[in-house]
């Protein structure tokens, strides 16, 4: 998988089949629905947590530590499998691995809609984690194989806009199914959608590959895994605990961040690593891989608890708490497939520096939400959020794809998604131990009055003390208020935190990634090229022209 790093851009390759061309947006639609199932799953999720959390038979009963296992199952599978599934579909076809993927993600749906324990949960989302991992890095690569150069960066401008579009369908649908009925509907709903698009990715998209492929980097991607999952799992206890200096969390933390060192100096001194450690010595490519991992990891947080703010102290259902995100979802939606227009008049720098400063400024308001704040402000600032995340994933993406030459686009949409997907994962993780830290540390003071054996469930999280204390009936009026306001008060630690991220990721991409191009010049992830696609592309099958012309 090596590449030479000192080129300061990937040729273009050669031409894209006349047959292929013609049928490229409707490939693009199928590669959407494909990348709505596995969007779409994570916004649903982010509606149920508290349903979930809730006893049985309503939920499962799961803790706070267990809700972030649910969603960090499938990230950390998902983010540790992305090199292996990138370098696969270059080896062996896209189209196949994105038939696998699909599938196993259908599987892993319906057996997680039949859980019956937290821990069945986690081990099902982990198998959705696994087809989505093949999923994913296979649709932007079939994509920067059946569009030309000129043409990507509004084509991966819908394909991102189409991340907003399911996550104002998500949580809408995930509301509906909970009010009508149990909270496995959430998963077993993807069943159709998986076969359906199973049907049209066997009819329109083609196969392509890379020629070269290479060997796969088995030890590389077992260090990653390891690594994050020991990362990950320390942060994640640390929370649970409330302290950072337990055995049972530095001991995890540091191995996973000792297994990391090693992963980095292994794909360095590799001749055929998962990641060419090569690309990320051009600063427009790191900064755009930076940028993805931190504004994941700021909203992926923020998003975690946003949905207690708004059903556990607003009192909103979950369907309300879906259509309340709308804003977030439309502006992603509505500005994603412009910002290219965006970027070619201001420069990339300009553009994603005030997209993360928008960012930064939605995550900040959350520090002044309380019980009563106006829903008109609420909606402006997830329209805020959106708009600057749909100025923000394009540029960045179009930056990662087109600095890899076409043959290695499952690497280079593997790089993408990993770092947000790892992003996200640690944003869950660090926030959500953050959130849990301060909340336990604000109702601690308050539970003098409760039993001694349901007082550490209590102090877990909001919705714990409010399950504890509707359980112990007048005696547990007193826990509702001082639960309210711990919740707020660890809510407002978190925005804080969660806005310096964002601020750090607009310093990286002010300082690194490249400002306007020059008039005349091929502006940086715009690309250039001609108009004959009727030349051959390496990697792309036979077969693929011909089933394009059918």
């Amino acid at each position: 998988m090596s590449q030479p790093s000192s080129p300061p851009a990937a040729p273009a390759g050669p031409r894209i089949p006349e047959a292929v061309h013609r049928r490229r947006w409707a490939v693009l639609g199928v590669l959407m629905l494909s990348l709505l199932i596995v969007v779409l799953d994570n916004s649903i999720l982010n509606v149920a947590v508290k349903t979930i959390a809730a006893p049985a038979p309503t939920g499962i009963g799961a803790t706070q530590g267990e809700l972030e296992w649910a969603i960090n199952s499938y990230t950390l599978v998902f983010a540790g499998l992305l090199f292996t599934s990138g370098l696969l579909g270059d080896r062996l076809g896209r189209k196949k691995v994105l038939l696998f993927g699909i599938t196993v993600f259908g599987i892993g749906s319906a057996l997680a809609a039949l859980s019956g324990s937290p821990g069945e949960l986690i081990a099902y989302r982990a198998v959705m984690g696994l087809g989505a991992a093949f999923v994913m890095p296979a649709t932007l690569a079939v994509l920067m194989n059946v569009f030309e150069r000129d043409e990507q960066p509004k084509a991966i401008g819908i394909w991102a806009g189409s991340v907003g579009l399911a996550i104002a369908i998500g949580p809408i649908t995930g509301g509906i199914l909970l009010e009508h009925f149990w909270w496995g509907s959430i998963f077993l709903i993807n069943v159709p959608v998986v076969l359906l698009a199973l049907v049209l990715m066997t009819w329109l998209v083609p196969d392509s590959r890379d020629p070269k492929p290479g060997r796969i980097d088995i030890p590389g991607v077992l260090l990653s895994v390891v690594g994050l999952v020991l990362l990950v799992y320390g942060i994640i206890r640390g929370g649970e605990l409330a302290s950072f200096t337990d055995v049972t969390v530095l001991a995890p933390v540091l191995g996973g961040l000792a297994v990391l060192v090693l992963f980095v100096l292994h794909e360095r001194r590799s001749d055929h690593p998962a990641i060419d450690m090569g690309y990320f010595r051009r600063p427009a490519f790191s900064a755009a891989v930076a940028a993805i991992a931190l504004v994941f990891f700021a909203l992926m947080g923020v998003t975690f608890f946003s949905a207690f703010y708004l059903q556990s102290v607003r009192g909103y259902s979950a369907l309300q708490s879906g259509l309340l995100i709308l804003p977030l979802a439309v502006a992603q939606m509505v500005f994603a497939p412009r910002a290219r227009l965006v970027v070619e008049r201001f420069g990339a720098k300009a553009v994603c520096t005030v997209g993360m400063l928008l960012v930064a400024l939605g995550l900040a308001a959350f520090a002044l939400f309380d019980a009563s704040t106006p829903i008109w402000v609420m909606e402006v600032v997830f329209f805020l959020q959106g708009a600057g995340m749909a100025h923000i994933m394009p540029p960045v993406t179009v930056a990662i794809m087109q600095a890899l030459p076409r043959e290695k686009a499952g690497s280079g949409s593997a790089i993408n998604n990993t770092f947000r997907q790892v992003g996200g994962a640690l944003g869950v993780a660090v926030l959500g131990s953050v959130l849990s830290s301060t909340y336990r540390g604000e109702i601690e003071g308050h539970l003098g009055g409760v039993p001694e054996a349901l007082r550490a469930t209590a102090g877990e999280s909001v919705e714990a003390t409010l399950a504890v204390a509707e359980k112990l009936g007048p005696a547990g009026r007193d826990l509702v208020a001082p639960a309210y306001d711990a919740f707020l008060d660890a809510m407002h630690v978190t925005a804080i935190a969660s806005a310096v991220i964002g601020v750090i990721g607009a310093v990286v991409v002010a300082v690194f990634l490249p400002g306007r191009t020059p008039a005349g010049a091929a502006a940086p992830g715009t690309g250039s090229g001609g108009d004959d696609r009727r030349a051959s592309v390496p990697g792309v099958s036979a077969e693929a022209g011909e089933s394009a012309r059918r």
